[in-house]
């Protein structure tokens, strides 16, 4: 299985996850590549990958600078994804109750639109834990991939 990650980012957070999960995918004897969404198209989104999505929260709810361009075309994209599966993770904090993790929920809203599927629990980390964001992340990723594999 080809696993594709995908990440939106403000401040580099989201990128560092999404390394840290492609690096264990690919530690693990699985296949993993990395994109940012400002360099990722939404035509090239395909069942023939397996797509693990990890997106910041900036602003009021808003998505991060680096997923805007990425949804804007996602937003007016009229493909069909049925037989796309995808997991979603969300970086917020909950601290803000009324916008925690929206960036990621965005992207995963627009996913299911299109008739992709979610595989896997929604994880998300809280910055206003202490726990790492990475951690959190690693942690949520077997049963994601047990579940993309199933």
């Amino acid at each position: 299985m080809n696993i594709v990650v995908l990440y939106g980012t403000e401040s580099g957070n989201s990128e560092l996850i999404a390394q840290d999960l492609s690096d264990k995918i690919n530690a693990d004897g699985q296949s993993a590549e990395v994109f940012d969404l400002q360099d990722f198209e939404p035509e090239s989104i395909t069942p023939e990958s397996f797509y693990i999505v990890v997106c910041s929260t900036h602003g009021d709810g808003e998505l991060p600078n680096t997923a805007q361009d990425f949804f804007e075309k996602f937003s007016t994209f009229e493909g069909d994804l049925t037989g796309v599966r995808y997991a979603m993770f969300g970086l917020g904090d909950s601290f803000y109750e009324e916008t925690y993790s929206q960036g990621s929920e965005h992207i995963d809203r627009r996913f299911t639109e299109l008739g992709a599927e979610r595989v896997g629990e929604y994880g998300r980390h809280d910055a206003s834990s202490w726990d790492l964001p990475s951690d959190v992340a690693l942690e949520w990723l077997p049963a994601v991939v047990a579940a993309a594999d199933a």
